[in-house]
């Protein structure tokens, strides 16, 4: 077992739930793996049904698990699963997915805009297949979900997006680090901002999640220097019950509207009574850990 693999399945979660998922359909964009599927497991375990789009069908070299497995986990949770191998990029996929989620568990209460691209190069560096990428799952894909699933949302009565993007933080610093980059990330938490002020009248409460430290994916391992990088931060855990908080309303109404924040998780659980984060940690000591970009 993997130290991320530790980290994900740790029983020691300072996390205590005050509410429940069991019931709720959860359309999830990516969650084969990593964050994404951190999130779902911990929605299966309190018996959600959740519905995962993913792109990978089949076992890929470099990345580990498929949508198959990923939704064998959830069972294993607790929950159930439809498995369906889709890319946010296209219509089609989007729209079979809502029609999918709607004609098996009779509705949608939850979209979480996971899937994401990333490359972090300069300007002159970057490669514009990479930019249409990240613009293309990033943005549109966030956005294509959230529209396709309006309809379902409003008909829950309890609707809810969240999107894993950052804080619309307009320091010149974080344009001029990754501009390609910080332009996509932005767009998903732009549509946060958005939808939150459009569908106000409806009652669908729309949220942005980010990290406030660099968290142990495939992703950010296959980087360059990736496997070093991770040494310092924290499990995928802490995203998935700072998920669970915000999605169960775990302290969090209190002095703040419910809808159109840009929380990081170690806000949401220190609302919901966390203290100690070392737990999440993979080893490295609290003040060695990589905090992340966007803060």
């Amino acid at each position: 077992m993997t130290s991320s693999d530790k980290a994900l399945h740790a029983p020691e979660s300072p996390y205590q739930a005050a509410g429940s998922l069991a019931g709720r359909t959860i359309l999830l964009s990516g969650g084969s793996r990593g964050i994404g599927l951190a999130i779902a497991r911990r929605a299966a375990r309190d018996g959600a049904n959740i519905v995962l789009l993913a792109k990978t069908g089949e076992p890929h070299a470099k990345l580990a698990g498929t949508v198959y497995t990923a939704a064998e986990e959830l069972v294993a949770a607790g929950g159930q699963a439809l498995p369906l191998v889709g890319d946010v990029r296209r219509d089609g996929d989007v729209a079979g997915a809502v029609a999918a989620a709607v004609d098996r568990f009779g509705g949608i209460d939850v979209v979480i805009n996971n899937a994401s691209a990333i490359d972090l190069s300069t300007t002159d560096a970057v490669d514009m297949k990479k930019y249409d990428l990240m613009q293309d799952i990033n943005v549109r894909g966030t956005f294509l979900l959230s529209k396709l699933a309006l309809p379902a949302l409003r008909a829950s009565g309890q609707g809810q997006i969240l999107t894993l993007s950052p804080p619309l933080n307009l320091h010149p610093s974080w344009a001029g680090k990754h501009l390609a980059y910080t332009m996509a990330k932005y767009g998903m938490s732009l549509t946060t901002l958005g939808l939150a002020e459009e569908l106000k009248a409806d009652g669908i409460r729309v949220n942005s999640l980010w990290p406030c430290t660099l968290i142990d994916t495939a992703a950010i391992r296959n980087m360059p220097h990736g496997e070093t990088m991770v040494l310092a931060a924290r499990g995928p855990q802490i995203m998935a019950d700072a998920a669970h908080a915000v999605l169960t309303g775990s302290n969090l109404g209190a002095g703040g509207p419910p809808s159109g924040n840009f929380y990081t998780d170690e806000q949401v659980l220190a609302a919901a009574g966390v203290t100690d984060f070392r737990p999440y940690s993979l080893g490295a000591p609290e003040d060695r850990l990589v905090p992340d970009i966007f803060l």
